[in-house]
């Protein structure tokens, strides 16, 4: 499955430096696909922000939802929790903090 979107360009992938990844994230206990992600910058995915979630009818428009009303990051399939909504506060940004080693992340292109 390929995602069909394009990479949002915006002062945060400025302030990485520019440099985005489209990732297909999946369940590590049963790999179930539960979106595509695109990360900015160098490191480790710790936490998914909401404004770059692409490709899924669940996760794709949370970030005009009140944090309160924002869901667990949980696998339709078999129902792990694999992280909790949260606020960056050095961005005001929402977000999902990824559980360590809760997800897989495979590198994949845009068509």
């Amino acid at each position: 499955m390929k995602p069909k979107t394009a990479f949002k360009k915006d002062v945060f992938k400025k302030a990485r430096g520019g440099r985005s990844r489209l990732m297909d994230i999946r369940c590590v206990k049963c790999e179930q696909h539960l979106c595509f992600y695109q990360k900015d910058g160098p490191g480790m995915l710790k936490r998914m922000y909401l404004d770059r979630i692409h490709d899924s009818k669940k996760w794709s428009d949370l970030q005009h939802l009140p944090f309160k009303n924002l869901p667990q990051f949980v696998c339709d399939n078999c129902h792990e929790v694999l992280g909790v909504p949260m606020i960056y506060k050095k961005e005001h940004r929402l977000a999902f903090r990824l559980f360590q080693g809760s997800v897989q992340k495979k590198i994949t292109k845009a068509v």
